[in-house]
């Protein structure tokens, strides 16, 4: 708990000094990375039981996290479909949803804390043992330009930041380069080779059959 209050201080002297106040946008999917090789997804299990609500935040209603983050990674994981499976477990560790503020003088920004781990599950086993943290917050629109308080709902804070988080999961199992092997590239039908084949010999029968031109003798 002393380790998340000294993030949640970091994070907020981040956004307080402007260094760090938006993520790009997750709400655009954009193409499969290929680095995911012959990923598919199969359980997708968040647990938001010992979130802990920072300073100046809204508070989430139980269960809204779980829905907002299982969606969301359905939505983004749903485009790829290998053949080997993986199970991402998400624990909400933190988040602020920011309250209304006195623009440019106390609008706070919107952030969430992210604990994530991989399961393989052929390997039966996870990828990584200790859980990966990654911290998002809120795009940067006319919006939240201002402050996100002032303009948005907590549920649409929840759904950009859950768009942010997930989108950030899916760049870190992008640079985890041993962990997916490459999709298996379709080999030719022997049908069809076969046809070729028959085809190519139909060519030479014909030649071979063709009546002896008169000057041929």
């Amino acid at each position: 708990m002393r380790v998340l209050v000294g993030t949640f201080r970091a994070v907020a002297l981040i956004a307080a000094l402007s260094v760090l106040t938006a993520c790009a946008s997750g709400k655009r999917l954009g193409d499969e990375r290929a680095e995911l090789g012959d990923f598919l997804l199969g359980h997708a299990i968040v647990v938001e039981e010992d979130a802990v609500r920072g300073p100046a935040s809204r508070k989430a209603e139980p269960g809204a996290w779980k829905e907002s983050l299982e969606s969301e990674m359905q939505r983004r994981f749903a485009r790829y479909q290998g053949d080997t499976l993986y199970h991402l477990g998400v624990a909400v560790q933190g988040y602020v949803l920011a309250i209304p503020g006195i623009p440019l003088v106390a609008a706070p920004k919107s952030f969430l804390i992210l604990g994530v781990t991989v399961w393989d599950d052929a390997a039966e086993k996870k990828l990584n043992e200790k859980p990966h943290r990654i911290i998002v917050f809120e795009s940067l629109s006319g919006e939240t330009a201002v402050s996100s308080g002032l303009t948005q709902s907590a549920e649409q804070q929840m759904r950009n930041l859950s768009q942010n988080g997930v989108a950030a999961i899916e760049r870190w199992l992008a640079k985890q380069e041993d962990w997916f092997p490459p999709k298996a590239v379709p080999e030719a039908p022997a049908d069809a080779e076969s046809s070729e084949l028959d085809g190519d010999a139909q060519v030479t029968d014909d030649a071979d059959t063709r009546p002896a031109a008169e000057g041929d003798a």
